[in-house]
């Protein structure tokens, strides 16, 4: 069909041309970005109810006590059903075994950290740096922790008195050290806009991956080689 005179001026000034996926790679898959959004969400719920729980203001506030402990308890628990549900993944199983696994690069990148230094290439990191894998298994071993003490304090028959207040003594600090870590987390998410995008879209920028994660960055630019990639990416 030929156009029209004059037809090509309005269109092109209000059709945005796609990004070019040569300029992106992929990061995570859309079971990843699921599993980080729901457990986001449940933790968010169950930090929300605690916070009602434990603060006296807050408390009056919001009332209904009863009903934010049930909401409490079964957020609580439902933490690691996404992480399960999404282990028939195959990235996220991938991803996994990555932050399970600690090189010598990733000593590199600590000792860099704990020097403050800044100088290119000074922090070696694969698809995840050393801080991440360290945040990785130290909020899963607390949830696991958080698990089985609330589940102490919520079965009072499972334990002898004496078990059950440490339990309490236990969940109630580690409630605040997480509730320290998760805001460090957050910050750190809030100051790096695009490590926010490829959670959200599942793609980053190339030049972000070749400089705050260079190993990975590296090793993916060769994969991404594959037109069958390329497409996968756009779309």
């Amino acid at each position: 069909m030929t156009s029209m005179p004059g037809s090509g001026g309005p269109t092109a000034a209000t059709t945005t041309r796609p990004a070019d996926p040569a300029g992106r790679m992929r990061r995570f898959s859309g079971a990843e970005r699921w599993v980080h959004r729901t457990t986001a969400w449940l933790v968010l719920v169950c930090v929300a109810t605690a916070a009602c729980l434990y603060v006296p203001q807050l408390a009056e506030l919001v009332g209904r006590r009863h009903l934010v402990v049930t909401v409490h308890q079964w957020s609580g628990l439902l933490i690691p059903v996404p992480l399960l549900a999404g282990l028939v993944s195959r990235a996220l199983r991938a991803d996994l075994s990555r932050l399970n696994r600690f090189g010598p690069h990733d000593r590199v990148w600590l000792r860099a950290v704990r020097h403050r230094d800044h100088r290119p290439g000074s922090r070696p990191a694969g698809k995840f740096n050393a801080g991440q894998k360290l945040y990785a298994a130290w909020i899963a071993g607390a949830v696991l922790v958080m698990i089985g003490t609330g589940l102490l304090m919520w079965f009072t028959g499972l334990a002898p008195l004496m078990w059950r207040t440490g339990a309490t003594f236990v969940h109630d600090w580690l409630a605040l050290a997480i509730g320290i870590v998760l805001a460090g987390h957050m910050a750190m998410a809030l100051a790096d806009p695009e490590a926010r995008r490829g959670m959200r879209t599942g793609s980053v920028e190339r030049h972000w991956a070749r400089t705050e994660h260079p190993l990975w960055g590296e090793s993916a630019d060769a994969s991404d080689d594959d037109p069958t990639r390329r497409q996968e990416l756009s779309g």
